[in-house]
């Protein structure tokens, strides 16, 4: 049985906490480039494995130590700020063309994005912490993955927006500096921790 109170719990703490993350950085991304919802489909997969293996693993995750995780979420940051910004020029029409990407290439990438990404996250340590606690793995699971859904899809429609109005490669330059200043504060967390 399905606990609304905790299912509604958990989109709440889930959702503000990625809000700001790395999530809806990512989807603006994808979504300025590629198919919404080709892009939407590998992101949502990839969210409902990180969701299922937090479930599963409970608390264990949060036995691993602090200095860790902030020192591979700093990496991964650094990486994919370094990736956005060695990145090739490309011409703007042919990203602007969605159907020009299979639904398998587009997908796929977004899901191994977000799958590396998120692993040891915050939300996914978070979710551990909750089924741990509520001892309610089927409600938790549905609160983190609605709310992960939730974040990425906005993320992804923001990104067709705003693509109307600013050219791609001044969103991906704004997003490696910010995946850049998070992969900073990230690896400083781990030498300070």
């Amino acid at each position: 049985m399905i606990s609304f109170t905790v299912t509604a719990l958990v989109f709440g703490v889930v959702f503000l906490a990625e809000l700001p993350d790395k999530t809806a950085l990512a989807g603006l991304v994808l979504g300025t480039r590629y198919r919404a919802s080709y892009v939407f489909a590998g992101v949502a997969a990839a969210f409902a494995l990180h969701v299922a293996l937090a479930v599963a693993a409970g608390s264990v995750l949060t036995l691993l130590p602090q200095q860790l995780v902030h020192a591979l979420t700093g990496v991964l940051f650094l990486g994919g700020a370094a990736m956005l910004l060695m990145k090739k020029d490309e011409d703007e029409e042919e990203i602007r063309k969605p159907e020009d990407q299979s639904f398998w290439k587009v997908s796929g990438a977004g899901f191994m994005l977000i799958l590396v990404a998120e692993f040891g996250d915050l939300t996914q340590i978070m979710t551990a912490n909750l089924a741990a606690r509520y001892d309610d793995p089927l409600s938790v699971g549905l609160g983190a993955v609605l709310a992960l859904w939730a974040v990425a899809g906005l993320g992804i429609v923001g990104g067709k927006a705003l693509m109307k109005r600013v050219p791609l490669k001044l969103i991906t330059q704004i997003a490696a500096m910010l995946m850049l200043g998070l992969g900073v504060w990230s690896l400083w967390e781990a030498i300070a921790g």
